[in-house]
């Protein structure tokens, strides 16, 4: 009898066959047990000689009893099925047609003499694998439980106060304001470097539409940067180039907000220099890069102010929210006060500034706190996934990945690579489609906001003359399921796809 199991159909997972398989022999009560045991609701009947004679539900055992069996009779009693069963070799795809034009949920894969050598469960074949999904530890419960027992459930509280001070010191910054979001932050940010109406403001293109939106917020006008191809993050030449045509017109940025794209760190040293040569505060965009690093010192606390996201698809979550950090506690404290309504410290409501309300809830701050506590763990995993996707595809020429800059570590919130359209024709948008079909989803780099119809008539500063690399990783980029408590079984499916679609192509 066989027990062979080893990717009987590619990308699936190497499940152990043998607690499935039950001889003909055995007696029903033993069936029961070993159903129990399984928990995945089949067994595979086989014969003397290894054959897979059929296969055995829950609902066959009972039919069996309903029909006068004992519990000690053997299963020679069953009635004789042909089995509906895939050969090895079969395309997953064609497996799960078969599955779905027989209306079950568990497939046995037999080899050339009929003999089994896997079962291929329904939910490794079209279970749905998202981008980025949150990934909940064992902390959470239990700040979240103490919030409900003290009533603390509204803006404010213990969890807000203390996730303020923990992430403060997990990356090294003096002052943490708690928001309800990660723009919430960057829009306060706006307000206390004094961007207002007239102003402009130097943003990274390449990046996703919240970095530039607070601009507007305030009236102001963004002016994009291009990233750089070593760490497709704001180019330090572009920006350069940005700041002497702003002096050459008179009118420098009222800030510069450089974005940490996908969890890697842009090349703080050169932009801070530039910011600080010209007088013009930095705020920096780390909503992708907690726990990232540039020069052994954590993203996030190069400008003036930092930003973070904890957005369901972050690193770590608190379903919504953000963090505005900074060294200065004045600025802090600011963000604090217009982000509970601007609300003046007398005995009465009044209020001389406008305000809003963009405090974090006690409830999603004790979420935070216990997220906070497996930050690391979870940077890991997401680096571990980077390098599976790269080992697993090293074969695939047309393959690039966004590189890791030599400066700092990457936290790889999301695996991203390009698609060279010299060595397939495959594009982003065919292989994101294809992938689609299998129920692995896939999506685009971000496009980038000098291309965006919002900002039409914004200037723009390519890297390099005419070379815009931010349109090129557009063009040719792709991002990967890449959340930490993605499994090797769907990671595997993911590279088996890739690889079957860019031989296809």
């Amino acid at each position: 009898m066989t027990l062979a199991s080893t990717g009987a159909l590619a990308g699936l997972p190497d499940r152990p066959l043998r607690p499935f398989l039950i001889s003909l022999q055995a007696s029903v009560l033993e069936a029961l047990q070993r159903l129990e045991a399984s928990a995945e609701g089949v067994l595979l009947l086989v014969g003397e000689d290894g054959g897979l004679r059929r296969t055995i539900t829950d609902g066959d055992v009972r039919r069996l009893l309903l029909n006068g069996a004992t519990l000690d009779q053997s299963l020679t009693a069953l009635p004789a099925r042909e089995p509906i069963r895939a050969v090895l070799g079969t395309d997953p795809a064609q497996a799960l047609a078969l599955m779905n034009r027989h209306q079950i949920d568990h497939l046995p894969v037999v080899d050339a003499e009929g003999l089994p050598v896997s079962l291929i469960l329904r939910r490794d074949l079209d279970a749905k694998i998202l981008l980025s999904t949150p990934h909940l530890s064992e902390h959470e419960m239990a700040f979240v439980q103490e919030a409900f027992r003290t009533n603390w459930i509204a803006p404010l509280g213990p969890n807000v106060d203390a996730f303020e001070k923990e992430l403060a010191a997990h990356v090294g910054i003096g002052h943490a304001a708690a928001l309800s979001s990660g723009t919430a932050a960057l829009h306060l940010a706006m307000k206390l470097v004094g961007v207002g109406p007239g102003d402009t403001v130097f943003c990274s293109s390449l990046t996703f539409v919240a970095s530039a939106n607070p601009v507007l917020y305030e009236g102001a006008q963004p002016v994009f940067i291009d990233s750089e191809p070593a760490t497709w993050n704001m180019s330090p030449v572009a920006l350069e180039r940005a700041f002497q045509e702003a002096r050459a017109r008179g009118q420098l940025p009222k800030a510069v907000v450089v974005v940490n794209l996908y969890g890697q760190s842009a090349d703080m040293d050169p932009l801070v220099g530039l910011c600080d040569r010209y007088g013009v505060p930095l705020i920096e965009d780390a909503a992708e890069s907690l726990g990232a690093t540039y020069r052994g010192r954590p993203s996030g606390t190069f400008g003036r102010i930092g930003v973070f996201s904890f957005n369901g698809n972050k690193i770590i979550t608190t379903s919504g929210g953000g963090m505005l950090v900074s060294d200065d506690a004045k600025l802090v404290a600011a963000a604090r006060a217009l982000s509970t309504q601007a609300r003046e410290d007398v005995p009465w409501y009044e209020h001389t500034k406008v305000g809003y309300n963009y405090r974090m809830s006690n409830i999603l701050a004790g979420i935070g706190r216990g997220q906070l506590r497996v930050l690391e763990e979870r940077v890991d995993a997401r680096r571990r996934i980077f390098d599976r996707y790269r080992a697993g595809l090293q074969d695939m020429a047309a393959v690039e990945w966004m590189p890791e800059a030599n400066y700092g570590r990457s936290t790889r919130w999301l695996s991203v690579c390009m698609l060279n359209a010299a060595r397939t024709a495959v594009t982003p948008t065919e292989l994101i489609r294809r992938l689609a079909q299998h129920n692995i989803e896939a999506r685009h780099v971000w496009k980038p906001m000098h291309r965006q119809p919002l900002f039409a008539g914004c200037a723009y500063v390519p890297h390099d003359g005419d070379r815009s690399f931010s349109d090129e990783v557009f063009a040719a980029g792709i991002c990967l399921p890449s959340g930490s408590n993605m499994t090797d079984d769907q990671q595997d499916r993911i590279i088996h796809r890739m690889t079957a679609v860019l031989k296809d192509g």
